[in-house]
């Protein structure tokens, strides 16, 4: 293996940590602003756009492309992931305002099991025994992260089912836009997938006759900040660079993430359970990183 390859490796891993890091403090963002809850969704593409075209015209410009050169397949799977990634933002924030919040945690991790799940049928291979051992301990850990505050009740039946709808529509976006990330750069990925939600983000606020415009902008030009420049930006370049099973795993780790910033900000008790969680989680990281670690130096050696 290379240093430039070793090089890519260890920040690529830093973007993946830094973005779950990043986008868990989407939600408290999203209570936080006096728009409505998908209009804040609509705010935090529209802010965070010009930036990000001006990111894509610099990395355009250094590697000598441009959108005409673009295939067809590439322009549909950022429109899928754009769309889709709208329509998650709309369906995560309604389940926000509609459930308790470690029952939208919950359903809205559910993406990661569909990562995992498509991760091994692309790989048209059973998981490695310890892949399989860290993808038992990662949904072990979440679970008794979220388990014991969870509470299954009907008056949450209807939060709890777009936060479902909204983890299996992040996965979605996720997929297509690992397609498109295969022969364009993620700047100019995120981009086009941000111009293309504006509209479905704009249309179901409207429809739902939420307040669109904000008097206070600071919690959505932080939103904008935050969760799509530097979350969405960071959690584009990775996936790259990692399997699904890794990026799904790795979705876990916003739930253990959320935890420990409602410990420091606003002083919330963790239970002796809440930790074993989390260092289940973090332990199942580091797992099932190995075999691909050890697949990748196979390859370098034999090049």
């Amino acid at each position: 293996m290379t240093k430039a390859t070793e090089r890519g490796g260890a920040l690529a891993l830093i973007a993946l940590i830094l973005a779950n890091v990043t986008l868990a403090f989407g939600p408290w963002l999203v209570r936080l602003a006096d728009t409505g809850p998908v209009s804040a969704g609509f705010w935090r593409l529209t802010l965070a756009l010009p930036v990000l075209v001006l990111l894509a015209g610099n990395e355009n410009r250094a590697q000598g492309t441009s959108p005409a050169r673009y295939t067809g397949a590439i322009w549909a799977m950022m429109l899928v992931g754009g769309v889709a990634f709208s329509l998650d933002l709309a369906s995560w924030h309604i389940g926000i305002e509609r459930t308790k919040l470690a029952n939208a945690t919950l359903f809205g991790n559910m993406g990661s099991i569909i990562m995992v799940i498509y991760g091994f049928v692309i790989g048209r291979a059973w998981p490695h025994r310890m892949e399989l051992g860290a993808v038992l301990l990662a949904f072990t850990g979440a679970a008794l992260l979220m388990g014991s505050s969870y509470d299954l009740d009907v008056r949450n039946l209807v939060g709890d089912l777009f936060c479902l709808a909204a983890g299996i529509l992040y996965a979605g976006y996720l997929i297509a836009i690992r397609q498109a990330r295969k022969q364009v750069g993620s700047w100019s990925v995120l981009t086009w997938s941000t111009l293309f939600g504006l509209a479905p983000a704009l249309g179901i606020a409207i429809l739902l006759g939420e307040p669109v415009w904000p008097t206070d902008w600071t919690p959505v030009l932080v939103l904008a900040a935050t969760s799509q420049l530097i979350g969405q930006g960071l959690m584009v370049y990775a996936l790259n660079h990692f399997s699904p099973v890794v990026i799904g795993l790795a979705l876990l780790s916003q739930p253990a993430i959320a935890a420990v910033i409602g410990w420091l900000a606003f002083a919330e008790r963790l239970a002796p359970v809440d930790w074993i969680g989390m260092i289940a989680i973090g332990i199942a990281l580091v797992l099932v990183r190995l075999p691909e670690a050890r697949r990748a130096a196979k390859r370098a050696a034999a090049a």
